[in-house]
């Protein structure tokens, strides 16, 4: 199995930035995909970005240009840079792993951290 650990959360004014961090440890010699979801209260869970095993990253509408993915090998860690937050960006972000082999196609998410709250005022 794998486990994951986020941190950089906190609380941020709106239009500054914060560096989420998603270190990996177990069974973590094969992954297909990473991935970082958020839940903001009363509102259903979205995916906000997603990194291949291959490290192409691709990250949803309702961020794009602001938020983007990246990855560090030796540390296990991958990061999403959260820039020009808005207060709707308030939210729990959570960190998920697609524990397959490279290559396995669509993600699929089994390995989920414990969150992180992020919270944008004005």
């Amino acid at each position: 199995q794998v486990q994951l650990v986020e941190s950089g959360g906190g609380l941020v004014q709106a239009g500054g930035s914060l560096r989420l961090s998603c270190a990996a440890s177990g069974s973590i010699f094969s992954i297909n995909a990473m991935g970082w979801y958020r839940q903001a209260p009363g509102k259903q869970r979205e995916l906000v970005a997603v990194i291949s095993s291959g490290g192409t990253t691709s990250v949803a509408d309702s961020v794009k240009g602001r938020f983007s993915l990246s990855r560090d090998n030796a540390k296990n860690t991958v990061y999403l840079q959260m820039n020009s937050l808005k207060p709707e960006g308030t939210a729990v972000y959570y960190c998920a792993a697609d524990p397959r082999p490279p290559r396995s196609g669509v993600q699929t998410f089994s390995s989920w951290g414990q969150g992180t709250q992020v919270t944008v005022s004005w």
